[in-house]
């Protein structure tokens, strides 16, 4: 049995999964990375066990763990570096946090990393150049070339939501100014439907925001789907600007396919539209000629599977505990 962790900026996924990746039991609840290691932790420390013991599940029946963080990861260590979603995880001994409750191996990556690999087990490796990227509190990209999962010299290959998109664009969590992920990840979709609220100019989203007393970006797309002008202007923004990068990303690797996931990814048709304009307007023809661009096929248990494959694969490569 294999367990799998998705620790996103704003939420906990664990799943029990079976050798063949089926999941046995999945509980997922909403969580702050920002408040630092110590209370996520803490509830893993607590809810795995639980798990375990309500699946009658002995804890040494476990084989691996895999664990996705929002972050960029020095692999070989298990631990994150400087992410800027994650303030206090720097350098954070994850998996020796959780030996206290488990002696099989654990294994930490890039949770879009751990997408990558879900992407690639569904497919079975009938392709083999294709990048998955999420779009969510920040946005991050999944190499896979060859059929293998590509890492980088350091392990934080993929961190492309600090491209530039506008060097005189709003300021970053990185320090840095304009990087695609301050302009069209969910907290700037949501701060571009406050203003166009606030504003009056999108009467549909001040009505949501006086309802909830809040805005996020599914009230954005609902808007966009809706037919408000306001909130479609915004949902295509964001497509566009996150083409723009993928169209350079496209003239470099020249992947067959790029699956968008993350919570971002739902908010409406028009999302994916301007992204495949975006990238089919700047990028050469012969690196678009027979691309695809579409959702991720596994849905929000992409990140899940992806952990158990990560679990199992690094589990047999290194013969035990990590």
């Amino acid at each position: 049995m294999l367990v799998g962790i998705d620790i996103g900026a704003t939420s906990l996924d664990i799943a029990l999964l079976r050798p063949d990746l089926g999941i046995i039991a999945r509980h997922a609840q909403e969580a702050d990375v920002e408040a630092g290691p110590g209370p996520i932790m803490a509830r893993l420390r607590s809810l795995l066990p639980a798990m375990l013991a309500q699946n009658g599940i002995a804890p040494d029946r476990v084989l691996a763990v895999g664990i996705g963080v929002p972050g960029p990861v020095n692999f070989a260590a298990g631990q994150l570096v400087n992410p800027p979603l994650m303030p206090g995880w720097d350098s954070y001994a994850i998996r020796e946090d959780l030996r206290e409750i488990t002696d099989a191996p654990i294994f930490v990556d890039n949770d879009v990393n751990l997408m990558a690999l879900g992407v690639l087990w569904r497919q079975r490796k009938q392709i083999e150049n294709f990048l998955v990227i999420k779009v969510g509190t920040g946005i991050g990209c999944g190499i896979v070339c060859h059929g293998e999962l590509y890492r980088g010299s350091t392990g934080s290959a993929g961190d492309i939501g600090h491209i530039c998109a506008d060097v005189a664009g709003p300021l970053c969590r990185c320090g840095n100014r304009g990087c695609v992920e301050a302009m069209a990840a969910a907290p700037a979709i949501v701060a571009m439907g406050l203003e166009a609220a606030q504003s009056g100019r999108s009467p549909a989203l001040a009505e949501r925001l006086a309802a909830k007393g809040l805005l996020d970006a599914a009230d954005i797309g609902a808007a966009s789907r809706a037919g408000d002008a306001e909130a479609d202007a915004i949902v295509r923004r964001s497509g566009r600007l996150i083409g723009q990068v993928l169209a350079a990303l496209v003239n470099f690797y020249n992947p067959s396919h790029i699956f968008i996931g993350g919570g971002v990814s739902a908010i409406g048709p028009m999302f994916l539209a301007a992204i495949r304009q975006s990238v089919s307007q700047r990028s050469l023809a012969l690196s678009t000629r027979h691309l695809e661009i579409t959702s991720a096929p596994l849905g929000p248990e992409t990140g899940l599977i992806g952990a158990g494959v990560l679990a199992m694969r690094e589990a047999l490569r290194s013969g035990g505990p990590a």
